[in-house]
């Protein structure tokens, strides 16, 4: 049984950030299209992913500093061009979603890495994944820093304007969650399924 009191625990960033990503999990994936003031497209997927209001319609994905205390891309983007579209992380894609992940020079296109074609979004500039059977156009609505350390967290809280979902998957009242099969973040290399699920009645 171990305690840590975090103010003078010798548990590094790199094991804080392992503890956290081994323990709450799974966690939804934000995979987020962004885009430069010159029209250079960018696509990352992010693992600390929510939904933070309803009214008015916010997401909540917070990129972390790399190794150095660099900021992604997609943060550089968002500060050109306050605006993105959020993909839900689905297992039909997940071979090309890996692929985004991986470290490219900022002119390079991640779309164009993993073979996946662009469409147009309503209501912003940044296109989605045409693939993709469900995505979300947003602007910016606010950038929380929390520091400039290596593996700190920038939240981005990101207002939905727009909505594009495949009409196989929306009956107007559920989204059939066995068609879209979301996969979830574990740690390391490893994903879940949500195919293994139980109901519990919620208290009156």
């Amino acid at each position: 049984m171990s305690d840590y009191l975090l103010e003078d625990s010798p548990l590094s960033a790199g094991m804080i950030y392992r503890l956290l990503s081994g323990s709450i999990c799974p966690r939804p994936i934000a995979w987020v299209a962004t885009q430069d003031v010159s029209g250079k497209d960018n696509l990352a997927p992010f693992s600390f992913f929510n939904v933070a209001s309803v009214t008015p319609p916010v997401l909540a994905f917070s990129p972390l500093l790399d190794g150095s205390g660099q900021p992604k891309d997609t943060l550089r983007n968002l500060e050109e061009l306050p605006e993105c579209v959020v993909h839900v992380g689905s297992e039909a894609l997940i071979e090309a979603l890996n692929t985004t992940s991986a470290s490219l020079p900022r002119e390079e296109d991640e779309f164009t890495l993993a073979g996946l074609e662009k469409t147009l979004m309503p209501g912003v500039t940044v296109p989605r994944i045409a693939a993709s059977p469900v995505a979300f156009g947003c602007k910016l609505y606010d950038l929380i820093r929390f520091g400039d350390q290596p593996l700190a967290g920038t939240l981005v809280l990101a207002q939905i304007v727009s909505i594009h979902i495949d009409d196989t998957l929306w009956d107007g009242r559920h989204v059939d969650i066995d068609l879209l099969k979301p996969i979830g973040r574990l740690a390391g290399s490893d994903y879940a399924r949500a195919t293994d699920r139980f109901a519990i009645e919620r208290p009156a």
